[in-house]
């Protein structure tokens, strides 16, 4: 009798837990196809787990304007900044090799390495580097390789020594991506193999993630089915083709597609432990990268929301959620976003990929799956953030930088031309030509632009590309005897990308 009962009660749980998979595959895709008309989406992909097995993996709409390709499971998204969890899941790897450990010194393995304050570069560990309290700011050296500069690992690392210092070692969270650069080159140096080989063999290999790459410039030529990203502005989607940041290394740099995703997602379900059987990583390893390392902030919103802490792990942003760990990161570039979800007492796990900027909609697809899992109350997340983003696009549009009422005159603009350099970025050039004044960043394509004046010594740099949505101010330092001798620049909208860290440079004029 007990065993019937057993059996019987075996058999209702395994068809509640399909009953629940089949409700949130259909819920997701019902928002899904919502959120692309909503949020002004192109195209978007989403994989979802349970319990070990795939319960979607889909494409919805196109994955790229001008084509009107469709997306599929097996259409390639940058990944971004989900790219991390790879970092330290190698990184992981290393120390079960006994090969380093987490609260290693970074200089015992980069002896070159350096931070611009000396006590921070002897002190600072890999855990520290993995979990954004390194003392750097937020985003500070990324105009190293934000947008394409064609910078190496080994060059970006030599220019930390000369980006500011934001506060003490540990003192705060500050997301960076340079300490993970800096942690792919310490997986180089003491695995012998670059960071993507060490990825491919002991991640993207075993788990046959076989279109995974790291590098935009490893897709194959024959593989076409790689989605572009658009930005939307003044109501309209503008295409916007770009690699998959190359220079973000192993910050950034991977594309993936949610076929290839799943098996990922169940190894980090399975605490290291692929589809197939095999040990990529221990749960001593999941157990440290999914530890809140670096506390974060708790919102009254986030509170009634049933999260009461959250912080950095390693790789991860971890918090508590209605009663369960809650796990996830998010990543972005210029026109194309994506969220990685892991509820592990649940066994569940997805990600969105998006080839728009709208991070709403990928939010409102991943809430409306966790309210079937979590069986929460119901609410209309697409309604939500559609109207949150609604606010921020108008912020947008509404933006109008004043000048003061009394303008001064410019010195005659010739006096500003030259070159001028920045000890951790290197050169920019500034022309005048046709009475203009033109400035090019030498590392960066993408920063040429146009200078305005805005008030006396101060212009308002125009890119010439305006989708970046970063025009910032250029402030130049004069001598007594209006000799231009260095400028400062600050972002102009408060809504600047944080990569764009104008506000780190200190440009000396060299001639």
């Amino acid at each position: 009798m007990l065993k019937v009962l057993s059996f019987t009660l075996l058999s209702a749980i395994t068809f509640i837990s399909a009953s629940v998979a089949a409700q949130t595959a259909g819920d997701i895709r019902a928002t899904a196809r919502q959120t692309l008309e909503a949020f002004n989406i192109p195209g978007i992909a989403v994989v979802a787990v349970k319990d070990g097995e795939i319960i979607l993996a889909e494409g919805f709409g196109v994955r790229d304007i001008a084509t009107g390709e469709p997306v599929n499971a097996d259409t390639l998204f940058g990944i971004a900044s989900n790219t991390k969890a790879f970092t330290t899941a190698a990184i992981a790897t290393l120390v079960e090799q006994n090969k380093l450990h987490w609260d290693d010194k970074v200089v015992d393995y980069l002896p070159e390495f350096q931070l611009s304050d000396p006590s921070l570069t002897a002190e600072l560990t890999i855990r520290d580097m993995l979990s954004h309290r390194s003392g750097l700011g937020l985003g500070a050296g990324d105009l190293m390789i934000w947008p394409k500069t064609g910078k190496s690992p080994t060059e970006v690392i030599a220019g930390l020594k000369n980006v500011p210092i934001a506060a003490g070692l540990r003192e705060r969270f500050a997301y960076n991506n340079l300490m993970f650069v800096t942690a792919g080159e310490i997986i180089a140096r003491v695995s012998g193999k670059s960071y993507a080989q060490y990825i491919t063999e002991t991640f993207l290999q075993p788990l046959n993630m076989d279109d995974t790459v790291v590098g935009f410039s490893n897709i194959p030529e024959s593989n076409l089915n790689v989605a572009v990203g658009t930005i939307e502005m003044d109501g309209s989607l503008h295409r916007f083709p770009l690699d998959y940041l190359e220079d973000f290394s192993s910050a950034g740099a991977m594309a993936s597609n949610v076929d290839d995703l799943s098996n990922w997602l169940i190894t980090q379900l399975q605490q290291g432990v692929s589809p197939s059987g095999e040990r990529l990583f221990t749960a001593e390893s999941q157990r440290q990268m999914w530890q809140l390392t670096t506390p974060l902030p708790v919102s009254d919103e986030a509170s009634k929301d049933g999260t009461n802490f959250r912080g950095a792990g390693l790789g991860w942003f971890v918090k508590n959620y209605h009663g369960v760990k809650h796990v996830s990161h998010s990543g972005g570039i210029l026109g194309m976003l994506s969220l990685t979800t892991l509820i592990p007492e649940k066994n569940f796990g997805m990600v969105v990929l998006s080839n728009q900027q709208a991070f709403g909609g990928l939010t409102a697809i991943t809430e409306e799956a966790l309210e079937d899992l979590l069986n929460l109350t119901d609410r209309d997340w697409v309604a939500e953030e559609l109207a949150n983003y609604e606010a921020y696009m108008k912020e947008k549009a509404d933006f109008k930088l004043t000048k003061p009422e009394l303008v001064r005159e410019p010195l005659p603009l010739e006096n500003y031309a030259g070159t001028y350099n920045d000890d951790w970025y290197g050169n920019v050039t500034i022309k005048l030509t046709d009475n203009e004044l033109t400035v090019d960043f030498a590392e960066t394509v993408l920063l040429e632009g146009t200078l305005e004046h805005y008030n006396d010594d101060t212009f308002i740099v125009r890119w010439n590309e305006p989708l970046l949505e970063a025009d910032a101010f250029i402030e130049f330092g004069v001598s007594r005897d209006n000799k231009v001798k260095n400028a400062t620049m600050e972002a102009v909208a408060p809504f600047t990308d944080f990569s764009f860290d104008f506000h780190n440079l200190q440009l000396r004029k060299i001639n």
